[in-house]
């Protein structure tokens, strides 16, 4: 009998220990409640995007006057009758605008009290672009605040920052991403002389659902601006959170005295800045049972030494933890014990150079790309300690653009799976992960001339660069046909001590010397030029230019 307790009540303690587990599995199995700001704003008719809505091609496009205009008019519950305004009387330029919006511009001329009067000239440029002052202005006048007598437009963002609008005054290229930021901002401003705030008011005009209106409670993620880290992220408290390169290749890499110092960051029903895109956060659990947040599947922390909102301590710390930036500026750090830190792009996918390309060229081209994709981000914001301005683009020759570091193309490899994986690493004795802080180019000799490929063009010249070299068909009859203006538009190219690489045959370049006395590289006996719209490593802009300015494929071009 004695013995029979004993397995009832372990029996007892196991179910309740079981009872608790499952309980903690339901509380993780609850899905992340997650919305960026631009999310917010479409799901309250705010922001509406065009075509297909709110693409990132549309969010990432610099804001339109008349963006801007129907942002007040929608603001102020005027767009409806904005829309229906049947006048005749409009701006000069209306006619550069659709019919709807035709509408929209002639209610604004009919309506100076409105604050839209044009820009002179009796015209409105509705397709010029417009700053972050220009629409915190219009917010402010949709709040009931008026130029002039409440605030002068030189102090738009003091005056807007005492009433609680300060996100995106320090914003240099204002795209419509920023419209969702500043507007949902101003949505929970009190209007002047009131309580109630401008979203309140807009329900109250049937403009905003008022259930939808409750997603301005949740708690914010938000975006900081740095002189020296640029744009990084905190939670709500303006806490800097980081990333770990090492969690690359085990996302449980911190663990012990390391989660002491880097205490990891979870939350849950929250609202991200409009340059992130929701899909980017998940919940991980850790191996200790812990659920922790991550962007692009790197686990988020604080830092123990950062104090108040604002600090960033912890960035660079022994060159393994850095701040978060929007889509992780385009590229981070990896981090493994046999090859130390390694270039990544946002989502910890590993970067690779092939060894046989020179700075601006890249040999990969064909079916070596299906094996060996190229990697290419528009913006690119580099963890601390890696130089922004060793990543530039190459503009390959089928129009397709490629990311280069220190001039040389980076690519992904097909067998690279997940975030971590380095499968690439050595293969073939020519392609490797590159640790910024030792690449300094490849074994190939980077000649003052050597070629390009491409499936449109086939071979031809360029310089050390990756620039295209030209010749002028004009120059058969006599090499100095190109003078004036001509050398403006196609500067020569000369190199006193020319190399050229191993496919080529030196022999085949030679010197001339100009009418005026100016040295020029030549090539079978043809002047090399430039041509003055190529500004990247991979342009051919030139080819074909008036049927008289061509490339130089080695195996086509005759001798002059």
């Amino acid at each position: 009998m004695g013995n029979f307790k004993k397995v009832f009540v372990s029996s007892l303690v196991f179910l309740g220990l079981m009872a608790g587990v499952m309980a903690l599995s339901a509380a993780a199995a609850e899905p992340l409640k997650v919305k960026s700001e631009t999310d917010i704003a479409g799901d309250l008719g705010i922001l509406q995007g065009e075509g297909n809505g709110l693409t990132a091609e549309y969010l990432n496009k610099p804001t339109t006057r008349l963006q801007a205009a129907v942002m007040s008019l929608r603001l102020k519950g005027l767009e409806a009758e904005a829309l229906a305004y049947t006048g005749t009387t409009s701006f000069k330029d209306a006619s550069s605008v659709s019919k709807e919006n035709q509408a929209i511009l002639g209610y604004l001329k009919a309506n100076p009290s409105l604050g839209w009067q044009g820009t002179g000239d009796d015209k409105f440029e509705p397709l010029s672009g417009i700053t972050a002052q220009q629409y915190y202005k219009v917010l402010l006048e949709s709040l009931g605040y008026t130029q002039g007598t409440d605030f002068d437009y030189a102090n738009v963002f003091t005056f807007a920052s005492k009433n609680g609008l300060s996100k995106i005054a320090n914003v240099k290229q204002f795209k419509n991403l920023h419209i969702a930021t500043a507007t949902i901002e101003a949505l929970k401003v009190p209007i002047k002389g009131t309580v109630k705030t401008l979203g309140a008011d807009l329900t109250d005009k049937g403009k905003i659902s008022a259930t939808k209106l409750d997603a301005l409670k949740n708690e914010e993620l938000s975006l900081k601006q740095s002189d020296t880290l640029g744009s990084y992220l905190t939670d709500s408290k303006g806490m800097t959170l980081y990333y770990f390169t090492k969690d690359a290749a085990d996302v449980n890499s911190c663990v012990g005295q390391c989660l002491a110092n880097w205490p990891i960051f979870n939350g849950n029903n929250f609202t991200v800045p409009a340059e992130f895109s929701a899909a980017d956060f998940k919940v991980f659990v850790r191996a200790d049972g812990k659920e922790q947040l991550t962007y692009k599947g790197w686990p988020l922390y604080y830092f123990v030494k950062d104090q108040k909102a604002g600090d960033t301590t912890g960035d660079n710390v022994g060159k393994v933890w850095f701040v978060i930036k929007p889509s992780n500026g385009g590229v981070a750090l990896g981090t493994k014990a046999d090859l130390g830190n390694y270039l990544t792009d946002a989502n910890g996918m590993a970067l690779y150079y092939y060894d046989k390309d020179t700075k601006g060229v890249s040999n990969c081209s064909g079916k070596c790309l299906e094996k060996w994709p190229l990697f290419y981000a528009p913006n690119i914001a580099p963890p601390t300690g890696v130089n922004s301005a060793d990543f530039g683009t190459l503009i390959r020759a089928d129009g397709k653009m490629q990311t280069t570091y220190k001039g040389f193309p980076l690519y992904y490899w097909v067998d690279d799976k997940k975030m971590g994986d380095t499968l690439g690493q050595d293969v073939g004795k020519v392609w490797y992960v590159i640790d910024p802080a030792k690449f300094s180019g490849t074994k190939a000799a980077n000649t003052s001339v050597k070629t390009s490929k491409s499936d449109a063009l086939g071979t031809y010249l360029v310089d050390q660069n990756g620039m295209a070299l030209y010749l002028f068909t004009k120059d058969k009859a006599d090499p100095n046909s190109c003078v004036g203006q001509c050398l403006v538009n196609w500067p020569i190219f000369y190199d006193a001590s020319l190399t050229v690489s191993s496919d080529l045959s030196s022999s085949d370049f030679g010197t001339l010397t100009r009418n005026d006395g100016t040295k020029q590289s030549t090539y079978k006996g043809w002047p090399l030029y430039y041509w003055i719209k190529d500004h990247n490593p991979g342009d051919t802009t030139g080819q074909n230019v008036g049927k008289v300015w061509f490339v130089l494929d080695p195996a086509q071009t005759t001798a002059r």
